[in-house]
């Protein structure tokens, strides 16, 4: 494994970089919201403190969510160009595979969360009490994300069947998170549904994480490991099984 995947991950991080717009977008729209966004966040959560952190907590778990369809259409992609079964049958296993897609997206990931998080720290003042227990909370959930678009991908047929989960369920996923409008704001029965919302357990993760709440964040860190080994349990097992052998796009 160890002489393939470096492969994998520098033929992968090529085709990223040749269309570079989707991250681009998924950078500078985030950053453009929090700045324009935090005067009201300010205001109606009555504290500068409180209404800096929801925001930036808020449009980095929104915004990430979309990361998703990265790896969903850098796995669709082998099928699309018909390189999905060479792949298979090469010596590489369903592991490689997916850690040779998954690797170039987790550092597009981060490097979009670093620096939404960067903008909140250097330009709105947002105070990180222990940056390691902040650096743990992003891993979990971008390694979470890219797990759940990894198992997306090998459950649908096409890339606007992507799309369309993707979109509905990223909207689903902040609502019930809590990015938008804060959980105390929303109807019971919205509260009783967030903890079934992986991005509930990012916003907890990171809010504790920035409150120096280790226990906090440290038990979300371990529901978003979770999640991210139940749905590379599900890619893995899809691609050892033939997936995409006897459906077409």
């Amino acid at each position: 494994m160890a002489s393939r995947v470096p492969v994998l991950v520098r033929h992968n991080l090529i085709l990223v970089a040749r269309e570079p717009g989707p991250m681009i977008s998924r950078i500078v729209m985030p950053i453009v919201i929090m700045l324009v966004l935090r005067p009201l966040y300010t205001s109606a959560l009555g504290g500068q403190a409180r209404g800096t952190g929801q925001v930036v907590v808020g449009v980095l778990v929104m915004f990430s969510l979309l990361g998703m369809s990265v790896v969903g259409n850098a796995v669709l992609t082998e099928r699309a160009w018909h390189t999905l079964e060479r792949l298979r049958a090469s010596p590489a296993n369903p592991a490689e595979l997916l850690l040779g897609k998954a690797v170039p997206v987790l550092v597009l990931v981060l490097a979009q969360q670093v620096v939404i998080l960067g903008v909140g720290i250097g330009v709105l003042g947002l105070p990180v009490p222990d940056p390691g227990l902040l650096a743990l909370s992003v891993l979990s959930w971008a390694v979470a994300l890219l797990c759940c678009g990894g198992a997306v991908a090998t459950l649908v047929r096409s890339h606007a069947e992507l799309s369309a989960a993707v979109d509905i369920g990223a909207a689903l996923c902040t609502v019930l998170a809590g990015a938008l409008v804060p959980l105390s704001a929303m109807p019971a029965w919205s509260r009783h549904l967030a903890p079934a919302s992986p991005g509930y357990w990012a916003m907890r993760g990171l809010r504790g994480a920035l409150a120096g709440q280790r226990a906090v964040a440290l038990s979300s860190a371990g529901v978003l490991t979770g999640v991210a080994v139940l749905g590379a349990a599900v890619a893995g097992f899809r691609l050892a099984h033939g997936w995409g052998r006897s459906r077409t796009l």
